[in-house]
């Protein structure tokens, strides 16, 4: 059935999105779905990393790429319902958001590839196009507004998110360039 719901959300199917914002037995799937998107771009930036030389920089890389997906779903997804219910009056719940957020992420799992010099990052980049069009797919299902609402609460959600990654990277990136210089 998770393969299944996958595979449907790949697609692009918008009753998916219905089906699993009325499902709430969804939501550990979706947490699931976001867990083997994590461990799949964990895994391919850890490869990537550790063919540049660095073992350990691979392994923070691998572990935080889990916790932030884990952390970005919960709040993009709670961005997006208060984005959507209260600018668009959208009907929704926050569980029902995070349940159809979570299934938007799958095109990720091909983000395994990115340790594949030049095509990793182009398949990197389209995954992350398909993704976001599937989120706006999920936002507009689960909040039952215009497609035009959908890409006006995605844009302006992706503000906090962007911002938020900025500074988990200076917080995160400064600590590790630290301790890289003060293995030196």
């Amino acid at each position: 059935m998770l393969l299944d719901r996958m595979m449907r959300a790949a697609r692009l199917d918008a009753n998916l999105f219905e089906e699993v914002e009325a499902d709430l037995s969804a939501t550990s799937q979706a947490a699931t779905v976001v867990g083997i998107v994590a461990l799949c771009g964990g895994l391919g930036n850890a490869i990537a990393i550790a063919m540049g030389g660095s073992v350990g920089m691979a392994v923070g890389a691998f572990i935080g790429q889990i916790v932030f997906a884990f952390i970005g779903w919960v709040a993009w997804s709670y961005i997006t319902y208060w984005i959507g219910t209260s600018m668009f009056k959208g009907q929704a719940t926050p569980g029902e958001l995070l349940r159809a957020v979570g299934f938007a992420q799958t095109p990720g799992v091909l983000n395994i590839l990115a340790f594949v010099p030049i095509l990793g990052g182009l398949v990197g980049f389209a995954a992350g196009i398909w993704a976001l069009v599937a989120g706006v797919i999920a936002i507009r299902q689960a909040l039952d507004i215009t497609t035009g609402q959908a890409v006006i609460t995605a844009i302006i959600g992706a503000i906090p998110m962007i911002l938020l990654a900025c500074l988990s990277g200076v917080i995160f990136g400064g600590g590790a360039a630290l301790m890289g210089a003060a293995g030196r």
